[in-house]
């Protein structure tokens, strides 16, 4: 017993000889559609203006938060907040995992690594350490610093 197939146009739901199953590419992929032959090129047609505004167009890429702009402090110079949160950590402090780094800590971790006072507060962590007396013993600091002084010379670089 023979079959026939009648083959439906996708778009207007017409039935004719000329309806055939079309493929054509689109943003790096391949898509089937029953068209007639007006439908067809009607999707050629279209296919070509979009070919045509993508040439002019440009890709808009989701913005990314920087993690470094992220984790730097405008009190800080030459180290992020990652490196008082680890510095705190080894004084026996406890800080947060992530978010707002409390103010004493900030001014502990200066008063520690005079390096790291912004240049507006420079002055008055410098007035503080030579007014009183350092509340850890001075070779702790200095040893710090030396050992963390290469790799924050290249975050100053970068």
């Amino acid at each position: 017993m023979a079959q026939k197939v009648i083959l439906v146009d996708d778009l207007d739901h017409s039935e004719g000889d000329d309806v055939a199953r079309r493929e054509f590419p689109l943003l790096n992929r391949t898509f089937a559609i029953d068209l007639s032959d007006a439908n067809h090129r009607r999707l050629t047609e279209a296919l070509a203006f979009i070919e045509q505004v993508l040439e002019s167009a440009r890709e808009v890429k989701q913005a990314s938060r920087s993690k470094k702009a992220a984790d730097t402090s405008p009190r800080l110079r030459g180290y992020t907040l990652t490196d008082v949160r680890e510095w705190a950590r080894e004084q026996g402090l406890e800080v947060p995992q992530r978010g707002k780094m409390a103010d004493e800590v900030i001014e502990r971790f200066i008063a520690a690594h005079p390096d790291a006072a912004a240049e507006d507060t420079a002055g008055d962590a410098a007035g503080d350490a030579d007014g009183e007396p350092a509340a850890e013993p001075a070779a702790e600091p200095a040893t710090e610093s030396a050992e963390t002084a290469a790799p924050h010379a290249e975050t100053n670089a970068a």
